[in-house]
């Protein structure tokens, strides 16, 4: 039993189930000899069997739940991991899915004594080394990690990078709406599909307080435009149990709301994006926004969203953001497009390769 009650399920030594403290499973691993047939976290399926991949070569095929091809990740000694596979769409990957199929290999590698992963792929993105520090420790800086990301996009290198990353998962314990992730206390909350972190420099946020009638520390999930606390969506204990929400945020009412952005606008959000996504998909980035209208509307928890014909950005942006500065307003509207974009130019790309 680890830290906060999750439960690691063993068969011969080999890792084949992590399940949380409320008897929810989490993974699935069905071993075949010294690999592995299938794993299942929630959200995709990695097939064990090797496949050739015209990006990586010697490549797992992931599928979604439904049995739905997704996309591909570079094949990995599943035994005793010393890689960090690439994944070569994670935006197609659903519901924080490539999360979770990291943090298993992570749980894998602890689990086989393997002290030490390389990441060996052609994206060393900002995304990438964000989610690899929630199931990993290392010295490497998000900075130096990412430097060499357009010349091994473009050269689509598959030598190890010489940053090492010590296993260290968290503990995925699920609840109303998501999912909490545990390990240094409450690190990360999914709630409705929103990602909520620490730290006071994200929309959506996790703080800590003491309870005033409980008189006990609490962690709160919730939302923030600029400097003013828009809602307050869950609270949760130290130990990762939700004792109060998940609650829907209050209806924004904005003079903005419907109106669309200026083209010139849209232009130069259209170039900040491209630089933001992965090089191969830049100019699908750059013609995906500029291909659809840019409306300010009301949200609810998101900050960007997509429609059939539009794209969305939350009110709350310009009434609460742009009193800081054009320029924050501008790289704020970014940050929340950024993942609605990539999605976007993916999809683009794969339909004119059909």
């Amino acid at each position: 039993m680890q830290r906060y009650g999750t439960r690691l399920d063993f068969e011969d030594k080999r890792l084949v189930r992590v399940v949380d403290r409320d008897g929810h499973t989490h993974a699935t691993i069905a071993w075949k000899s010294d690999t592995i047939r299938r794993l299942t976290v929630p959200g995709a399926i990695v097939d064990g069997a090797v496949i050739e991949d015209a990006l990586f070569g010697a490549a797992h095929a992931i599928f979604t739940e439904g049995n739905e091809p997704a996309t591909t990740m570079s094949a990995l000694d599943w035994v005793t991991p010393t890689e960090i596979p690439a994944i070569a769409a994670p935006g197609q990957l659903r519901h924080g899915a490539g999360g979770a199929l990291i943090n298993v290999i992570a749980q894998i590698a602890q689990a086989a004594g393997v002290t030490r992963l390389h990441y060996a792929g052609p994206y060393p993105s900002d995304a990438l080394y964000d989610t690899l520090r929630r199931s990993f420790h290392t010295d490497a800086t998000q900075e130096e990690f990412t430097a060499s990301f357009f010349a091994r996009a473009a050269n689509l290198s598959r030598d190890p990078l010489p940053f090492s990353f010590v296993p260290d998962p968290h503990e995925r314990i699920r609840i109303n709406g998501g999912h909490v992730e545990m390990r240094d206390g409450l690190e990360r909350a999914v709630i409705d599909g929103v990602v909520f972190s620490r730290g006071t420099d994200t929309t959506k946020r996790l703080l800590a307080s003491v309870d005033a009638e409980s008189n006990t520390e609490v962690v709160r999930a919730e939302v923030w435009f600029g400097n003013v606390s828009y809602a307050q969506v869950a609270t949760f204990d130290t130990s990762g149990v939700l004792v109060d929400g998940p609650h829907a945020p209050p209806a924004y009412e904005s003079s903005v709301i419907g109106k669309r952005f200026p083209k010139q606008l849209v232009d130069a959000i259209a170039d900040l994006c491209a630089q933001c996504v992965p090089a191969p998909l830049a100019p699908a980035a750059r013609a995906f926004v500029t291909a659809h209208p840019i409306v300010w509307a009301d949200l609810g928890l998101h900050t960007a969203a997509r429609t059939l014909d539009e794209i969305h950005v939350h009110a709350a942006l310009w009434d609460h953001v742009l009193p800081l500065g054009l320029e924050r307003l501008a790289m704020t509207i970014v940050d929340a497009l950024v993942p609605v974009v990539t999605l976007g130019a993916t999809a683009m790309l794969a339909a004119a390769q059909r």
